[in-house]
C-alpha cells in the first residue's frame, strides 16, 4: 500500500471564511481555528474549504471499506476494465504474495484472452488498484476518528501517512485531553 499526498489548498480562503463568520481579524482567526476544528458541530465548518488530492495504491479489500465514505469525497481510479489484460501480472499488483500456481493461472487467463469480467472474478481481494481522493478536513476528520485504531493495519498506516504529510494535522487529531 503506498499513500502520497499530491496537493493541498484552501487553507487561507478558510480562514477568511471564519473571520466572516466571527467578524474578527485573520491572524486572530488562524488562533481559533484549532479550537474550532473540535468544538460544536459546525463550528468546524471551516475544515470543508480544506482540500487535499492523494494518491492511494492500496488493496480491494480496503477500497471496500474506504467506499464507506462518499459524502465530499471524489474518487478516479485506475481501471481494471482497460487495464487488466495489458500486461502480465506480478506479485507486485498484491498486498501479499500469491502462490505461483496462481499468478500462472490468472496471466494464463490472460494470454487466452478471457473475458475480463470472468479475471476481474477471480483476482484475490489483496489485488492493488490506484485511485486518486480528493476530499477535505472534515472528511479526513471524521475518517481518522472512525479508522485510526482499525483492526485492519492498511486503516493505520492510511491515517498515519496522512497526519504525517498534510499540513494542518492539528486540525485532525485534538491534541488536549
Amino acid at each position: 500500500m503506498k499513500v502520497t499526498v499530491i496537493n493541498e489548498c484552501g487553507f487561507k480562503e478558510s480562514i477568511l471564511g471564519f473571520s466572516l463568520s466571527y467578524n474578527t481579524s485573520l491572524e486572530r482567526s488562524e488562533s481559533l481555528l484549532p479550537k474550532y476544528a473540535f468544538g460544536i458541530p459546525g463550528e468546524n465548518k471551516f475544515l470543508e474549504s480544506i482540500v487535499i488530492w492523494v494518491d492511494v495504491n492500496a488493496p480491494l479489500f480496503f477500497w471496500t471499506e474506504f467506499d464507506t465514505y462518499r459524502v465530499g469525497i471524489t474518487k478516479q481510479s485506475e481501471s481494471t476494465m482497460h487495464t487488466l489484460k495489458k500486461s502480465k501480472l506480478t506479485n507486485e499488483n498484491f498486498e501479499n504474495t500469491i502462490s505461483e500456481p496462481f499468478l500462472h493461472h490468472l496471466n494464463n487467463l490472460i494470454d487466452l484472452d478471457a473475458s475480463v469480467d470472468y479475471i476481474k472474478s477471480m483476482l484475490p481481494s489483496g489485488f492493488l488498484q490506484r485511485r486518486i481522493v480528493s476530499m477535505n478536513y472534515k472528511c479526513l476528520q471524521n475518517i481518522y476518528n472512525q479508522r485510526h485504531n482499525h483492526r485492519l493495519p492498511q486503516w493505520l498506516y492510511f491515517c498515519t501517512e496522512m497526519l504525517h504529510n498534510i499540513e494542518h494535522p492539528e486540525f485532525i487529531v485534538n491534541k488536549k485531553p
